[in-house]
């Protein structure tokens, strides 16, 4: 096999006699070893200008025998037999029109109407969404709920589901109410879902990077997904479809006890090549003085080689992202590389918006982006539309391209051996890094630059806890019902049962650190009378009363050995208290910066870029996710104590949603859950009613055309337009 694919890369030109020769020594193969086979054809197809285009007929037919039919639309092949022409016919979705199948989308398909629910663990160039689009192009399930684990992925699916909102509404907020006239898809991260009270039924579930069930991955949000999941099954039985990549196994008698299916596959229609690139530089590569200098400089040539390609460069963190892609800017200038002059029109909105001397300005200039969890939702995903219509060719990412968004290269280069600081990159983590080489439709061979020994294999089985329950957490496991717990002797169980009853529900319904909020609950309790002020209030806190609270819930709400460094207490709490009164991130910006410069020890370039990335990444993790949900927690312990008590109980609500909508109009928010930039919203709010529900703000926008304002930069109209 490695010879053949050997001639084809290096040979010019095939003759009739050549080109028959290799297409009959593949399809030899493919009746040996069909895998081996497949391989050498991507290869055929990638390098086709190659071969004689008088055996095509030949070449189709060997095509259609791995079931490789996207690829015969692709390539123009005409079949020359009727019964294949027929098997074309049959693999072709009559559900959305244009797709084809190739023939383990089309089994699967097949399996998903009948009364099987199913857990899939293919290649990440399968094609597995495809099916989540058949399932829906069916319209055969009035209630869909997708659970997806970024908003960025939503995002992205939601723009590829508004073909259905004729028949669909696209739910993405717990404020909008289910549509009583048509069906609904419910697009949710497992948070969500969680906090969601107007279901009335569900029909189907789909779960997106099931592997997160795992509490075996280390990953905090695994218990908010199995309450998620367990919750659905037991109150709405609806059927079911998983989907991840690299997974050997699930949970044992998980099958049986749903009617599921478990169904791995290797099948891929992309191949992807490794070099190993530290084997050329071994004991040279390192993490300090000369030996990092020389493993940047071989990556930074590389990339000057591949200046053209699309390439993925995986980085263990957004400071690793942008202190590489900044050293590989000043690298093309000192080779006298020039600027594209390609259009972006992000970069108006930056100078406008965030500062005019962030480097990533810079940096698209050349071609070169970022992409991590810190940035905005509306950058994030504006980026990856440069990546994947090719204005920009060089994306330094962290571990948010594996499962953030669904995007492919023809390059993958696998820099960096850790995610955040101390976590090495293991196999599992590493085969989705490398699953990000090669497109199906686009690139037939992908390829994997190593620059450090791949992780040693570890066969990755799902366990879920609330159906396996070794292990499971407290917050899982209070969320079962009694005659479903399986060992009622252990410890965990028995702290859980002398919970009473009606503490017991509260803290199961907030799904956060058990014991922490029993602890939490004795604290409000001792001092609910010397610290009423401080505890109950309404609308907006002081900062002393946002001071005391937030300090509890950072002091009890915290898991133990949960690191949140360089964040501290007092400086979460005056963050909070200074956005919740300026409301603006650019005063964020400003006084992250200055407090950079006075702690530490950067240039002026250096501290504008830190300071936009800590700002970001506080309105991401702290403003719109952790402290809303923590605010949330206190409140309803704060609200149980105080009626206890028969004293009057405060009302944090309004801060905690305001927080989390960035303090954009409650009508108003659903346009940034849409990627629109707040910029925009403000500047159209003023032409929209308050008393407007959610659903009626998207109809006022298109039907006023307020994409047309004058006033909008050329970014926010296209951010407005192509999102509503």
């Amino acid at each position: 096999m490695l010879d053949l694919i050997k001639k084809i890369k290096q040979t010019n030109d095939f003759s009739f006699s050549e080109t028959f020769s290799i297409y009959n020594n593949c399809s030899r193969m493919i009746m040996k070893d069909q895998n081996e086979g497949m391989k050498v054809l991507i290869y055929i197809l990638e390098q086709r200008r190659k071969f004689d285009h008088s055996l095509d007929e030949m070449l189709a037919d060997i095509v259609e025998s791995v079931g490789f039919y996207p690829y015969l639309i692709k390539e123009k092949l005409t079949l020359s037999s009727t019964n294949s022409k027929v098997r074309l016919i049959s693999n072709t979705s009559i559900k959305i029109p244009g797709k084809v199948f190739h023939d383990e989308q089309m089994y699967l398909s097949r399996l998903l109407s009948t009364d099987k629910n199913l857990v899939v663990s293919a290649p990440t160039s399968f094609g597995k969404s495809l099916l989540i689009e058949d399932i829906i192009a069916s319209f055969e399930y009035r209630n869909i709920v997708i659970i997806q684990p970024t908003l960025a992925l939503l995002d992205e699916t939601r723009r590829k589901l508004k073909r259905y909102q004729d028949n669909y509404k696209l739910i993405l907020r717990t404020s909008q109410n289910p549509d009583q006239d048509k069906g609904n898809i419910f697009l949710f991260t497992a948070e969500r879902v969680n906090e969601y009270s107007m279901f009335e039924s569900v029909d189907f579930l789909i779960i997106d990077e099931f592997y997160k069930l795992s509490s075996r991955r280390d990953d905090e949000r695994s218990d908010t997904l199995n309450n998620a999941f367990s919750y659905l099954l037991k109150r709405f039985n609806p059927k079911f479809y998983l989907l991840g990549p690299n997974i050997e196994g699930i949970s044992e008698g998980f099958e049986e006890k749903y009617n599921a299916k478990f169904f791995k596959t290797d099948y891929s229609l992309v191949a992807c090549e490794e070099h190993n690139i530290y084997e050329n530089y071994k004991n040279k590569f390192g993490e300090r003085g000369e030996k990092k200098a020389i493993k940047e400089r071989v990556l930074f040539d590389l990339l000057l080689k591949k200046r053209n390609e699309n390439t993925l460069i995986y980085c263990s963190s957004p400071y690793r992202a942008r202190y590489l892609s900044k050293a590989y800017l000043e690298y093309l200038i000192e080779k006298g590389v020039t600027h594209s002059d390609v259009n972006i029109d992000i970069i108006e909105w930056i100078e406008r918006y965030v500062s005019k001397d962030w480097s990533l300005i810079k940096l698209l200039r050349m071609g070169i982006a970022i992409h991590d969890g810190a940035l905005q939702k509306h950058i994030t995903s504006t980026i990856i539309d440069y990546f994947n219509n090719g204005t920009i060719k060089q994306l330094f990412c962290t571990a948010t391209i594996i499962e953030g968004v669904n995007t492919s290269a023809k390059n993958v280069i696998f820099f960096d051996k850790k995610k955040g600081a101390n976590t090495f990159v293991d196999h599992f983590d590493y085969s989705n890094i490398r699953g990000r080489a090669g497109r199906m439709m686009e690139h037939y061979v992908g390829k994997v630059y190593n620059f450090n020994p791949v992780p040693t294999y570890d066969e990755i089985i799902v366990d879920i806890p609330f159906h396996e329950q070794n292990p499971i957490s407290n917050e899982v496991l209070i969320n079962i019902e009694e005659d479903e717990v399986i060992d009622k002797n252990s410890e965990q169980y028995q702290y859980i049962k002398s919970l009473p009853k009606n503490e017991r529900e509260l803290f199961s319904n907030n799904s956060l650190y058990i014991k922490g909020q029993k602890d939490l609950l004795e604290k409000i309790r001792s001092e609910v009378h010397s610290h009423h002020e401080l505890l109950c209030w309404d609308s907006t806190p002081t900062y002393d009363q946002l001071s005391y609270c937030l300090g509890l819930a950072w002091d009890f709400l915290t898991k133990p050995d949960t690191v949140y460094r360089p964040m501290t207490k007092s400086r979460l709490v005056k963050i909070t208290f200074d956005y919740g009164w300026n409301k603006n991130i650019n005063e964020l910006v400003r006084n992250t910066y200055s407090y950079i410069l006075e702690n530490q020890n950067k240039n002026k370039s250096d501290a504008v870029d830190d300071a936009i990335r800590d700002s970001f990444q506080i309105l991401r993790h702290w403003f719109q996710y952790k402290i809303p949900k923590w605010l949330i927690v206190v409140n309803e312990i704060q609200k149980f104590v105080c009626l206890e008590e028969g004293k009057r109980p405060g009302n944090y609500l309004y801060y905690a949603s305001s927080i989390e909508n960035d303090f954009i109009q409650e009508n108003l928010a659903i346009l940034s859950e849409f990627g629109v930039p707040r910029s925009a919203i403000d500047k159209i709010k003023d032409k929209i009613p308050v008393n407007l529900n959610q659903d009626e703000v998207i109809k006022e926008i298109r039907t006023k055309k307020l994409f047309l304002m004058e006033d909008l930069l050329d970014y926010e109209r296209k951010k407005l337009s192509e999102n509503l």
